[in-house]
């Protein structure tokens, strides 16, 4: 739509705002009035080019193609002209016929502040041939309504509601009309549903639906501060009301004339399942995050525990051996932390993995100054594959500064390149050590004869992230170690 316009016509950036809050909100006119709309701008050239378009969910199309992005038939150009000119409402006298079925077409200037900007055609397929029913006739005068606050710029509301405060319930899940003090002047069916399962008894034609909604109300819960202004139709905003184990979603949108309150179309929705499901998915949520927490708790005391224990080995391969278990736990726990704080399937790991690398490197260095350095992002990265990739690099940074730097070196860095298309990574964990030989490399090859930490690091890289490893000497000394994977896609591999 933003483009149609800046290639059509010059519309400044207040006016662009206003069609497009119009566009977001006029469903529920089409709804009501059960006709199509469509959104006609004035272009640069002196025609009308189609902008957007809505079709009824109550009743038959107009249009069975999309016509956005389309000029104005020659025919129907003297009316857009007229509304746009006269700034007021044109009724074709005859209906147009399209194909088999007659449709009546009205013009409405979209107004704002004080200027036709727009025109908005209402178009009604006449082909159904049968007599109105009440609740019918009460939506199109409710639409009569709105599409006369159109051509005076007052709807949409400025100062309505956004986000989840808009929106549902919508017009054929019930609605009610009110008068200007908040009485009911008529209810559909599925409205009167509503309210009885919320325990009104009786019809609410004549009520204070203010009144009728305070008796509902029980003592003890939550009542949000906007429900008196959505039941008196005074605000146009969305609110819940709950009681008896029922919630009900109420929508206002208020009737305006010259600025003045002359009543409000109500839309309620019983949405007692959809309430329950959230809670359930939330008390979900808040479960599993406690148990990452918990997790990372046990992990963080198996460390320490292992920690103490290894204080008190005398013999150093012990010692040794102790110390290393407890880095991979900690590093464990490291992750578990980091999605504790998250519950969303893919998690930013490029922080978490810079953090866990730093301390490894500290920690195994002695008296070496080993510096790491990442180029390239890691960026989303399914969840199931976080712990596992970041054993993976831990170990290597581990093995490089263990073995690449022996005592003697002042300084050393490790470089790990990141290269990421879609769910294919390539990672390289480049060192600037003393380098291996090539009886070294071999070695690494035969994974039953491997250190532990390199049988680790294959076992994780080709069983849990499906890729390949490989070790060899770098160009210029030291040693590289390529891993290529394929990342889960959110569904776990069997």
């Amino acid at each position: 739509m933003s483009d149609l316009i800046a290639q059509h016509a010059d519309v400044d950036a207040a006016d662009n705002e206003w069609l497009h809050l119009l566009v977001g909100d006029w469903q529920v006119v089409s709804d009501l009035a059960f006709a199509d709309l469509v959104l006609w701008l004035p272009t640069r050239e002196g025609g009308f080019v189609a902008i957007a378009q809505a079709r009824p969910s109550t009743g038959a199309t107009v249009h069975y193609d999309d016509i956005v992005g389309s000029m104005a038939p020659e025919g129907q150009r003297p009316q857009l002209e007229a509304a746009l000119r006269e700034v007021r409402a044109q009724r074709s006298r005859e209906p147009r016929w399209f194909g088999a079925y007659a449709v009546r077409e009205e013009a409405v200037p979209v107004v704002h502040e004080g200027r036709a900007i727009a025109v908005l055609a209402r178009q009604t397929n006449l082909g159904s041939g049968r007599t109105p029913s009440r609740l019918e006739l009460n939506y199109v005068e409710a639409a009569d309504d709105i599409m006369g606050m159109i051509a005076r710029g007052e709807y949409p509301s400025a100062n309505g509601a956004t986000g989840p405060r808009r929106g549902a319930p919508r017009v054929g899940d019930g609605l009610i009309r009110l008068n200007s003090e908040g009485e009911v002047l008529y209810a559909s069916p599925n409205a009167l549903s509503c309210f009885h399962r919320l325990g009104v008894i009786g019809p609410l034609v004549g009520q204070s639906l203010v009144e009728v909604t305070s008796g509902l109300v029980e003592h003890q819960s939550t009542v949000d501060e906007s429900l008196p202004l959505v039941v008196m139709g005074r605000a146009a905003w969305r609110t819940d009301i709950e009681a008896r184990g029922v919630s009900l979603s109420l929508r206002a949108l208020p009737l305006t004339d010259q600025g003045q309150r002359i009543g409000a179309v109500l839309l309620c929705r019983d949405v007692t399942e959809l309430r329950r499901r959230e809670r359930e998915l939330m008390t979900k949520d808040a479960t599993i995050r406690e148990i990452h927490h918990r997790v990372k708790n046990n992990l963080a005391t198996v460390a320490a525990l292992l920690r103490l224990q290894a204080r008190r080995m005398d013999a150093p391969e012990a010692r040794a051996a102790l110390e290393e278990a407890t880095r991979r736990v900690a590093t464990i726990s490291l992750v578990h932390d980091f999605l504790s704080q998250t519950l969303e399937e893919q998690v930013e790991l490029d922080s978490m993995l810079k953090r866990a690398l730093r301390m490894t490197a500290d920690v195994a260095s002695t008296r070496t100054v080993v510096r790491t350095v990442q180029e390239g992002s890691f960026g989303m990265i399914p969840a199931e594959d976080a712990t596992p990739l970041a054993l993976v690099l831990t170990e290597l940074v581990t093995n490089a500064v263990e073995h690449g730097f022996p005592d003697g070196r002042e300084s050393g860095t490790i470089r790990i390149v990141v290269e990421r298309d879609g769910s294919q990574m390539r990672v390289v964990v480049a060192d600037d050590g003393v380098g291996l030989g090539e009886a070294d490399i071999a070695e690494l090859g035969r994974q039953s004869r491997s250190g532990l930490g390199n049988q680790i690091v294959r076992t994780l890289v080709t069983n849990e992230l499906g890729g390949s490893i490989d070790w060899r000497a770098r160009a210029g000394g030291g040693t590289e170690v390529e891993i290529q994977v394929k990342l889960r896609d959110g569904t776990h591999r069997g």
